[in-house]
């Protein structure tokens, strides 16, 4: 189907027609709405107050290949470059994550927790969002962030520019390395789905999103969560405090790993807004 004018009106009822049947009218118009902000700056209100306004050929073009790639299953986020994490704007790109809401609840528990200055490493950082955020939020902290993607890292210090922080990236592979300081807080988000259960994954997730930082090799799906409990024991400070996302599915066992490892005072699971067990924290002895 071809766009039947160049008013606002009619891209508005392009995105419908093409997606209807495909996704849900309600993620149709939430995808709608954030590809006009982003392309246009058009904000919801204005979307609805425009639509008998011209768009220029070029838009035209950005926001007709926009819901064609909408068809095709890529995610709105890859296709536009961009996407918001707690109010701020972050570049994406195949090489990293998309940021998920659920992370922005693992950012809110750590800020509504800590205060002051701190030393914090995120480690598996992606898109940077979560040293990014807490640095914007916790402005006297050191944070720094690691990963094992070049690709991430790259990004990653692209979106510490746009949003004015500091952040101190390096690459290591956190299953082979040690991390030679001390932090007071350390905070992940690892990779923990099996190679094997990639086909009970969605199709827009498992065709476009980077494997490397969503599956674990070999059948321990716990693997980092392990590699990085245990590199506490010299790396995060006494009363340090361990933030984990987790996979529900294995939560307890890796809340059992880290009693085990007698490197905690207490430990705790924290459910998420939908009431899955989605966090966990510790703190050191």
């Amino acid at each position: 189907m071809r766009i039947s004018g160049n008013k606002l009106k009619h891209l508005v009822d392009f995105f419908q027609s093409e997606l209807r049947g495909i996704y849900p009218d309600s993620e149709i118009e939430a995808m709608m709405l954030f590809a006009m902000e982003s392309i246009l700056g058009y904000s919801k209100t204005e979307t609805y107050q425009k639509l008998e306004e011209n768009i220029n050929q070029s838009d035209l073009l950005k926001l007709y290949d926009c819901a064609k790639d909408l068809k095709k299953h890529i995610p709105l986020q890859y296709i536009l470059g961009e996407t918001w994490f707690y109010n701020l704007k972050f570049k994406v790109n195949k090489h990293v994550l998309i940021p998920r809401p659920e992370t922005e609840e693992l950012v809110e528990l750590v800020l509504k927790e800590n205060k002051g200055n701190l030393s914090i490493l995120d480690i598996g950082t992606g898109s940077g969002c979560i040293p990014i955020t807490l640095k914007n939020n916790l402005k006297e902290s050191a944070v720094s962030a690691c990963d094992i993607s070049k690709d991430a890292l790259d990004l990653a210090k692209k979106n510490a520019e746009l949003n004015e922080t500091t952040i101190d990236f390096f690459a290591t592979d956190i299953l082979k390395n040690q991390i030679n300081n001390q932090f007071d807080i350390i905070i992940s988000n690892p990779p923990y789905i099996k190679e094997k259960e990639k086909e009970l994954m969605e199709k827009n997730v498992l065709d476009h999103e980077p494997h490397l930082a969503l599956f674990v090799k070999g059948e321990d799906s716990i693997i980092f969560y392990k590699k990085i409990i245990d590199l506490c024991s010299t790396s995060l400070s006494k009363k340090g405090k361990l933030y984990f996302e987790l996979n529900p599915l294995t939560a307890e066992a890796v809340e059992e790993y880290a009693k085990n490892s007698n490197l905690f005072e207490n430990t705790h699971l924290i459910k998420d807004m939908s009431g899955a067990l989605r966090f966990f924290k510790g703190i050191k002895n």
